[in-house]
């Protein structure tokens, strides 16, 4: 459905921004006052990570006005396979800061606000209420379910985007005029069931894709041209090359924006979501070890002074990349389905790892529910190995 213009024009655009804009100008649904609404227009976008890179760029590019950044993190070189408004040179530095020397290259009118803080519940609300739109470019449900609820709180609409894989999903959420995340997701995945872009990857492009889509949606918005996808859910496939769109509706039971809603503030996302199973941290508890830890068993083993299996629980395509020496490739997924319990041995103790331990200690937990009272896995993973102890080994 159509919606009015979400802000007002600006005053005057100057000669220098005419020039800027002109191919905005020339089209008639935007025309002068369609860019002085953009001029005018306040758009916070949450991450310069992959969806936050060309969503920061574009947003930009067309003009608006004032662009606020929420980022805490800082580059890495991982990140640069996808996170296009950062380079080289900016290895180590803030994000927040890197995407506003960037957005400075890209067009000077427009004035940068740094939010180099981590969103939680005792500034989300207040960030939020200096903008006229968010662009959500998160990847975790926690901050997800914050993100909406905050807007929700304050009637503001935001333009939600996700990536994994080949995979990308974008849609607007504004109470005020249909469906909110909740709406479309009321409850979060069990934990453990979605891998992040950190565990299960993404391809860079898609990031563009999606991420341009969410500006598309927010100049919509602003300018009150076109129909945006409130109320709709665009699925991209970008192996098979193929956009559909799924409707949401607003549902009347929803816990925030639903008739009687159960959330009249802020919750504790960590909570609602959970990094890990409620069976994995207890599983985990008492039966983690360290990787210096490890280190230390396996020159043991390595001397016959005590036995174990270690266990690498990721992905084939994981193990390529780095491993802990003297462990067997048995899969996440062998273990959920049950073909790899009687791989294992009854006479010694069994080791996991992952890349980081979430995975390791969901599988922990299916070991010590199958009665091997022994079974520990490693904290922190592969990754903590590389960073403590082997940093010869590449990282991911």
């Amino acid at each position: 459905m159509s919606l009015p213009p979400l802000v007002e024009p600006a005053g005057e655009l100057t000669i220098d921004e005419v020039r800027r804009y002109s191919r905005h100008l020339i089209i008639p649904d935007v025309g002068m006052t369609g860019q002085k609404r953009l001029k005018n227009a306040k758009v916070l976008v949450i991450g310069a990570g992959g969806l936050g890179s060309p969503a920061l760029l574009y947003l930009a590019a067309a003009g608006v006005g004032t662009i606020g950044i929420a980022e805490f993190d800082e580059v890495d070189e991982s990140n640069l396979q996808r996170q296009i408004i950062h380079g080289q040179s900016d290895i180590g530095k803030s994000k927040a800061q890197s995407a506003k020397e960037s957005i400075a290259e890209t067009n000077p009118y427009v004035e940068v606000v740094v939010h180099a803080e981590r969103l939680d519940n005792d500034n989300v609300m207040g960030i939020f209420e200096q903008y006229d739109l968010i662009v959500d470019g998160t990847d975790n449900f926690a901050t997800r379910y914050m993100v909406n609820d905050a807007a929700v709180l304050l009637g503001k609409p935001y333009v939600w985007g996700s990536i994994y894989r080949f995979d990308g999903q974008a849609s607007v959420f504004w109470a005020e005029h249909g469906p909110c995340y909740r709406c479309l997701y009321p409850e979060p995945p069990p934990p453990g069931m979605v891998p992040s872009c950190a565990e299960g990857g993404v391809l860079g492009v898609l990031c563009g894709s999606v991420g341009s889509i969410q500006v598309n949606e927010a100049i919509k918005l602003l300018t009150g041209v076109g129909e945006p996808i409130l109320g709709k859910l665009m699925i991209y496939d970008a192996l098979e090359m193929e956009y559909r769109k799924i409707n949401v509706r607003k549902d009347p039971n929803c816990a925030i924006c639903g008739t009687n809603p159960t959330v009249t503030g802020l919750i504790d996302y960590d909570a609602f979501c959970g990094a890990i199973s409620d069976a994995a941290a207890d599983a985990a508890a008492g039966s983690t070890i360290s990787v210096l830890t490890l280190e230390g068993m396996l020159k043991e083993r390595e001397n016959g002074e005590r036995d174990f299996l270690l266990v690498d629980v990721r992905e084939p395509n994981e193990r390529e990349i780095n491993e802990i020496p003297g462990s067997e490739l048995i899969p996440k997924d062998s273990f959920l389905n049950g073909s790899a319990i009687e791989k294992m041995p009854q006479d010694k103790p069994v080791v996991l790892y992952c890349k980081a331990g979430t995975r390791s200690a969901e599988v922990l937990a299916v070991l010590k529910g199958a009665g091997f009272a022994d079974a520990i896995h490693v904290g922190g993973g592969v990754a903590a190995w590389v960073n403590q102890v082997d940093p010869s080994q590449p990282s991911y």
